[in-house]
Order: C-alpha cells, then structure tokens, then sequence
C-alpha cells in the first residue's frame, strides 16, 4: 500500500481580537519579509486593516490586493504580484479564502486563512471553487499553515452569513450517505475516520441548533470550530467527498440556473432536506434543526423561483458526473423532482 499525504494547518487561533495577533502569530511561524494580504473593499474595513497593522507591527512589509471575483484570472493576476513575497494572508469570506488558496498552492508559498464569516468549510480545506467558464470548480490547493479565527467580527457578520456556514455542515449528513453508496455500489474509496469526523460535526451543530444565536460570541466561536473540523474530514479523505455530495450537486445546478443564486451553504441545506428524503432518511429532523438556525428551508425563503428549484433538482446528475449519489447516472425525471420539492415543502 503506497502513503498518503494529509495536509492540515499547523496552527489554528481562535478566539475574541485574535485578528491582532496576526503579527505575532506569522513571526512565531518564522516568516518575515514581504507579505501580501489579499481582502475584499469591505472586509478591508472589518477586519484586514488590524491584520495589516499587526504584521506592520512586527516588522513585515505589507502589500495589499483587493478582489471582488474567485475565477481563474483572479488568481492568475495575484500570481504576478508574488514574486518576492514569503507569505500570503487571505483576510475575508469564501472567495478571498479560494483565491488566496489557489494563488498560494500554485506558486509553492504558505498562506494563512483569516476568515471574517463562517459561511463555508473551506477556511481550513485543501480544496478551492474557482470559477471558469464552465461554472464553479472545486479544485486541489494546499491547506492553510495557519487558521486565524476572530469570533468577534464573525459574531458581528451577517446572521445570515453563519447560519449559511450551519447549514453547510448539516450538508454533511447527506454527504456521507452518498458516499457510503458510491463506496457500496461503484466501489469508491471510503475512509472510516473522515465519515466519522463529519458526521460528528453534523451532529454536533444539530445538538446545538436552538443555541445559535445572532450576535453571541459562544456561537461564532462553535461554527468556528465545526467549520474547521469539516474542513479536516476532507484533508482525511484527501477529496470533498465527507462534506458534498447530491445537495452539493444541487446547489452548483441552482447556481448556474437561478437568475439570482442565495448564498452557497443556504442551498447546500435546502438540497439535503431533498436528498435526505431520497435515502429514506428522517428529512423533517434536517428541516427542523435548519429552521431552528434560522436558515432558509424552502425556495421562498431563498429568493428563488420554485420552477429553479425543480430544473436544478432534474440537472444536478450532471454536476461532477464522476462523483456517485443518489441522483445515480440518470438523474430525476421533472415530475419526480416536482413531487419531491413539493413533498418536503422546498415548493
């Protein structure tokens, strides 16, 4: 049997002003030099400013990148302006923590992942949704060295941001059946530990569906913690696979069809009440623990046309075809979509 490689942070900060720290944090790690933070025009505001002050603090020099995109020349166009940098500090949501990412893995340099929302298990993944002209693409990368979580400014985002981020790790539930039924039916590769550690996130946020609060530091700092967890089952796996699977595949499907998509985990949470149905599972307990977050169980709540929801429903089979669930090879005719929506009151 040949290694395996797992790539996980070598340090993980969380807690309160933490973002403070960054200097400290980055020299500790024996970096100096040059560093590019990259950031987006508002989280500049909330929160790079004090990572940049930080690390000024300590010495390094400092060149700020602001993007508004995750494609690929995004990346491409951070790549150029790492010729001399040691260091890359990603500070804000999901698209400045991927193209951070990407950037970094494809010119060989460490970065650490500052994440100003808890919106998506990728803050601490090796993996990356870029978009091409196909679409979103989840990509291979490299792990962050460090993960610097600040709970007070991802207490202080949007709710709707971290009950996004609750919803993706509920996705986990749906993730893993699916998994297990590739592994049973196509023979796929399966890992024992990353299913567990996944499920038990899942399980872990549900446990405390009623205690997420708006505003509430403890909260912040739970997501925070389930969010990197999710993130180590697929460094495990080596593959998303423990955390996306048919609802994953139906949230990128929304996404190139709806006029207006809703936030990535938002879908992610409405396609595993579906797909929860599909396996035979308990879909009103998903319903019940994403209701209790406040986060969105139908396509009302979304923004989202119902006719939307049922194309993605028939289309989803499509996304990633190589990647077995329940959807299997051909999909679902539209009337069994619309009965379904309609059943688990998605429509």
């Amino acid at each position: 049997m040949g290694s395996k490689k797992i790539q996980m942070p070598r340090e993980v900060h969380i807690g309160s002003d933490v973002i403070n720290d960054t200097g400290s944090i980055c020299k500790d790690l024996r970096f100096s030099g040059n560093v590019l933070v990259v950031t987006g025009p508002n989280t500049l505001k909330i929160g790079a400013n004090k990572a940049i002050e930080s690390l000024e603090n300590e010495d390094f020099s400092v060149e700020v990148s602001k993007i508004t995109t995750a494609t690929s020349e995004t990346v491409e166009k951070l790549e150029e302006k790492l010729n001399d940098t040691s260091l890359i500090v990603g500070v804000g949501g999901g698209k400045v923590i991927d193209v951070t990412k990407m950037a970094a893995s494809n010119a060989g340099i460490y970065f650490v992942s500052v994440p100003t929302a808890a919106s998506h298990d990728g803050i601490a993944s090796p993996l990356a949704s870029i978009k091409n002209n196909n679409g979103s693409v989840s990509l291979k990368a490299q792990a962050p060295i460090c993960v610097i979580g600040d709970t007070n400014i991802i207490r202080n985002a949007p709710f709707r941001l971290l009950a996004a981020g609750c919803a993706d790790i509920i996705s986990n539930y749906t993730a893993i059946k699916d998994w297990q039924l590739a592994n049973k039916l196509q023979n796929d590769f399966y890992s024992e530990s990353a299913a567990a550690l996944s499920l038990m996130t899942a399980k872990l946020i549900i446990k405390s569906s009623k205690s997420i609060k708006k505003g509430l530091e403890e909260s912040a700092r739970l997501v925070v913690k389930s969010l990197f967890s999710s993130g180590m089952a697929i460094s495990i796996a080596g593959s998303s696979r423990p955390a996306s699977g048919s609802e994953h595949k139906f949230s990128h499907a929304l996404d190139k069809i709806a006029k207006k998509p809703a936030l990535h985990g938002e879908q992610c949470g409405i396609g595993t009440i579906m797909m929860m149905n599909l396996h035979g599972g308990d879909w009103q307990f998903i319903k019940n623990a994403l209701n209790d977050m406040k986060a969105p169980t139908n396509a009302y709540d979304l923004g989202i046309d119902p006719d939307d929801i049922v194309d993605a429903l028939t289309s989803a089979h499509t996304i990633r075809p190589e990647r077995y669930t329940i959807l299997g090879d051909r999909g679902l005719s539209r009337n069994t979509a619309k009965k379904l929506a309609i059943k688990t009151g998605v429509i």
